[in-house]
């Protein structure tokens, strides 16, 4: 049973139904508080897996991984001047049951004013480091004014890394691993190709030198931010004191970069860009359950499909999450359940099947059937599993593709932002400060469209005049609406 909404069709309406109750149920939206949102197991199994990928990628990189409360003194968020721009959206405790606290405490925006105070305690020496730590599986508090289930929250799950370095270049080096850590496990594992940008000097992140930043584009065409990473320099280490001894025998403040994948946001466009009308298309390296095993019974009481159900679900369960469907529900309801939620392999076994050692299987992703033997299914499962990604990356790379355009001039960037959207290329005067300029114009001109920065690693002579201002273009950006 498809979908009330189409995606092609409102996109909107299709993400809020596919989410929500008469969809895969991945949250509960009648909670009561704006921006804080139920997650229901499905969703969670999902996020857990991806970011299972997530930390495995950063352990391998020599990050060790801590967990630190949520709570934060006051002080903390103000020592950095720039990072203070977080105050307008933090969460305060003031009380204690029936007593006010005597310092207010404020919920975790981000990990920097909570993390680099310690870092200032254990870093002690140039043998430290690098000094590498990650948390992930935890929740993050920021007083969003617009809310919507895994693109914008007031609480919602985070990971994060933060290195401590001896120089510069290390800091680079990182950023350039952090990049491979994100094409890796997002593109890599889970389909889904994105341009990297560095950032503009004005849209960094708070405190940062510089940011890079991974968008992908959804089937309404705005960018969803997936990943970052931040060149934080020495301005947080100079904040927070975090030195070390050198080789010389001297302070010297540390370098840093910290690297967040968004597992919010990278939820929510393994469900935009791989869903369709039937609901979740998952990759299988993270679907919670990878192969459905469905009966067709015909007359009750029929044990030898029943048998032969259970001894699928044994041999493939050694390698595979498998899930034998025995309820009382008929055939087609299930089909639609396991549709729904993108389970990847279905297997239906009835009469004529367990009559000559076959069974049918179906691919979610194009939900074809194969009639096979027995003794092909490991061979085809591996092989479904690798076509089934493959398939899935280049549908959504086909989209990206055909969603970035190029404007000559300003008229035609403002019509593309504001009826086809997707990226803009454009030649532009400048990245760094005065450059913000032109970028209000074009924002104030096309209802939000912002400069998302130039491609990271783009090296090539721009030559031209700004498409904003007529003036000198030293840079090659890309423009887009966002969530």
């Amino acid at each position: 049973m498809a979908l009330k909404n189409k995606k092609a069709e409102n996109f909107s309406e299709w993400y809020t139904e596919i989410t929500g109750e008469n969809g895969a149920k991945l949250v509960d939206m009648r909670y009561g508080v704006q921006g804080f949102v139920p997650h229901r197991p499905w969703a969670v199994r999902i996020t857990r897996n991806f970011e299972a990928l997530l930390e495995t990628a950063v352990e391998k990189d020599n990050y060790d991984p801590i967990l630190l409360p949520v709570l934060i003194s006051e002080e903390n968020i103000k020592k950095e001047k720039e990072h203070v721009q977080f105050s307008p959206e933090l969460f305060w405790v003031e009380r204690m049951g029936n007593s006010k606290l005597e310092v207010p405490l404020y919920l975790r925006p981000t990990g920097e004013s909570q993390i680099y105070p310690l870092y200032s305690l254990w870093i002690r020496s140039w043998k430290d480091l690098p000094w590498k730590n990650y948390q992930s599986r935890i929740m993050t508090y920021r007083g969003e004014p617009t809310t919507r289930p895994f693109l914008r929250g007031r609480e919602f799950m985070f990971f994060e890394t933060h290195g401590v370095f001896t120089t510069h270049k290390e800091v680079l080096e990182q950023i350039d691993k952090d990049m491979e850590i994100a094409s890796n496990v997002i593109t890599g594992y889970l389909g889904l190709p994105f341009l990297f940008f560095k950032r503009p000097n004005w849209d960094k992140f708070a405190g940062a030198d510089d940011t890079y930043a991974a968008d992908c584009i959804m089937p309404d065409g705005k960018v969803n931010q997936i990943a970052s990473t931040h060149d934080l320099g020495q301005r947080f280490s100079k904040a927070y004191d975090i030195k070390f001894v050198n080789k010389k025998e001297q302070q010297e403040f540390g370098w840093q970069t910290c690297f967040g994948p968004g597992i919010w946001r990278i939820m929510a466009a393994l469900i935009a860009v791989h869903g369709d009308d039937y609901g979740l298309v998952l990759p299988f390296k993270i679907a919670p359950i990878q192969i459905a095993i469905v009966p067709i019974i015909f007359e009750k009481g029929d044990k030898k499909i029943d048998k032969k159900c259970k001894e699928l679900e044994k041999k493939l369960s050694k390698n595979f999450r498998v899930k034998y469907d025995d309820s009382n529900n008929k055939p087609g309801w299930k089909y639609n359940k396991w549709e729904m939620l993108g389970v990847p392999i279905r297997i239906e076994v009835g009469p004529k099947e367990v009559k000559v050692k076959k069974v049918t299987l179906v691919r979610r992703d194009t939900r074809k059937r194969e009639i096979i033997s027995e003794k092909q299914l490991d061979k085809k499962i591996s092989q479904y599993e690798k076509s089934i990604l493959t398939n899935i990356t280049e549908k959504a790379d086909m989209h990206l593709r055909a969603n970035i355009s190029e404007a000559k001039t300003f008229a035609q960037l403002v019509s593309i932002l504001n009826k086809k959207r997707g990226f803009v290329k454009v030649k532009f005067c400048t990245l760094e400060k005065g450059g913000e300029k032109c970028a209000d114009k074009i924002q104030q001109a096309t209802d939000g469209g912002k400069v998302r920065g130039s491609l990271f690693g783009d090296t090539s002579k721009v030559t031209g005049e700004c498409v904003v201002c007529g003036k000198k273009a030293t840079a090659t950006t890309y423009l887009a609406k966002s969530y």
